[in-house]
């Protein structure tokens, strides 16, 4: 069973999808592909506790520059 059978901000339906989540620590960014429930109305997307605790150790890594086991994906640059 879903913790969740509607969404908590609009009410719509949820459905299970694989998303791509980006991340960010420090000066580094990290993207990751991950199941969410997501709103077919407004688009929210619910995490799983296990989930979330992933996403909050890899941004502890990227603060910490602990980058070493994640696999490079291009440059990123800032536009004035």
């Amino acid at each position: 069973m879903k913790p969740f059978e509607k969404c908590l901000i609009c009410g719509g339906d949820l459905v299970e999808k694989e998303v791509e989540k980006i991340l960010r620590g420090g000066v580094h960014t990290a993207v990751l592909k991950v199941h969410a429930e997501v709103c077919l109305h407004c688009g929210e997307r619910l995490y799983s506790q296990e989930t979330v605790r992933r996403f909050e150790e890899i941004r502890a890594k990227l603060e910490r520059q602990e980058t070493a086991d994640f696999e490079p994906l291009g440059q990123s640059f800032k536009v004035m």
